[in-house]
């Protein structure tokens, strides 16, 4: 089984996440999501979650295109990724966090994963940050 693993904060869930989701679950037979814990969120987006870990967590457990929902490691990423043994990872056209120079340090800790980018979804209409402009 070849699975596929992504990762996001997931707080305001739009069609864009749907297609992401959608895109990486082409990519294999088995879909991991890893939920950004709290305190990344607020450090990599500048701002706190709208919902709890909890509140995203089932949220994204409850989507058919997710075989499984997770919750980030707050302390080491790659054990995290290494733990869940994924073939593939799908990062989003616009992720930067934690993703400089992941090739290279999978392959330094001798995990054979292949990472690709995905495409964007109408990213001038569906990006979490413009939902966040209107609350």
């Amino acid at each position: 089984m070849k699975r596929v693993m992504v990762f996001g904060t997931f707080d305001i869930l739009h069609p864009g996440h749907i297609d992401f989701l959608r895109q990486a679950r082409k990519l294999g037979d088995y879909l991991i999501v890893s939920l950004a814990c709290g305190k990344f969120i607020k450090k990599i987006k500048g701002h706190p979650a709208v919902h709890s870990e909890s509140e995203r967590l089932k949220l994204l457990e409850s989507l058919r295109l997710v075989d499984k929902a997770v919750l980030g490691s707050k302390t080491d990423y790659l054990q995290h990724i290494k733990a869940h043994k994924p073939h593939v990872i799908a990062l989003g056209y616009d992720q930067k966090a934690f993703t400089e120079g992941l090739k290279r340090k999978l392959a330094d800790m001798g995990l054979k994963v292949k990472v690709v980018r995905l495409k964007p979804y109408k990213k001038h209409l569906y990006k979490s940050s413009k939902f966040l402009k209107r609350l």
